[in-house]
C-alpha cells in the first residue's frame, strides 16, 4: 500500500473503488499505480526489488515524523505514509527529493521508477502494454505500429523527412 502511495503522489491516479487508500483520486484518468509502478519496483531491473522493505519503513517513519511536526493524528489502520492526505504526501515527497535531504536520490529514483511504468511500461514489452491498452500509453498518444509490427512515421515531425533513406537500407528498415 504504501509504495502503491508514492507511485500515486508521483503520478496520480483515479481510485480503483470507493475503499482504495492507497490510491488519492486526485485524477480522473489512471495513473502510475494502474500503469504497473509496483510491478515494475518488483522487477529486477530497477535493481531495487530486495531493499523495497527497507523503502517502506523508511517512507512510513517519514510520514510519521511529518504527522507529528505537522500536529497531525494518524489513527486509520493503514500505513502513515497512507493515511496521509494527498496534499500531506505531496509536502512529504516534495521534502524528501528537495536538494540537501541525505536520502534524495533514494526518493528521486523511487518517483522515476514510477514515472517509468506510466510513461513507458518499462516492465512490459510495447507491443504487449499496447494490446493490453496501458493506461499511460494511451494517455501519452503512443501510435501502434504498423501491422507488421514496425513503426513509420509517414507525417514526419518536421513536415519533411530530415535525411534522404540509405540506399542500403533494407526493406525492414534495417542497415545492410
Amino acid at each position: 500500500m504504501t509504495l502503491e502511495a508514492f507511485a500515486d503522489t508521483i503520478v496520480p491516479g483515479v481510485k480503483r473503488s470507493p475503499e482504495d487508500r492507497s490510491v488519492a483520486g486526485a485524477v480522473v484518468d489512471p495513473g502510475a499505480v494502474v500503469a504497473g509502478a509496483v510491478e515494475l519496483l518488483e522487477t529486477p531491473a530497477p535493481g531495487i526489488r530486495e531493499g523495497l522493505d527497507d523503502l517502506v519503513r523508511m517512507l512510513n517513519d517519514h510520514a510519521r515524523s511529518y504527522a507529528d511536526l505537522q500536529g497531525l493524528v494518524l489513527d486509520s489502520p493503514e500505513p502513515p505514509f497512507v493515511a496521509l492526505s494527498f496534499a500531506d504526501r505531496t509536502a512529504l515527497v516534495q521534502a524528501l527529493t528537495a536538494p540537501g535531504h541525505p536520502e534524495r536520490e533514494v526518493w528521486i529514483s523511487l518517483a522515476l521508477f514510477s514515472n517509468m511504468a506510466f510513461d513507458t511500461a518499462a516492465h512490459m514489452h510495447t507491443l504487449d502494454a499496447i494490446a493490453a491498452d496501458h493506461p499511460g500509453i494511451r494517455i501519452m498518444g503512443l501510435a501502434k505500429p504498423d501491422p507488421d509490427g514496425l513503426w513509420r512515421f509517414p507525417a514526419f515531425s518536421y513536415g519533411r523527412p530530415l535525411a534522404d533513406l540509405h540506399p542500403d537500407t533494407t526493406a525492414s528498415g534495417s542497415p545492410a
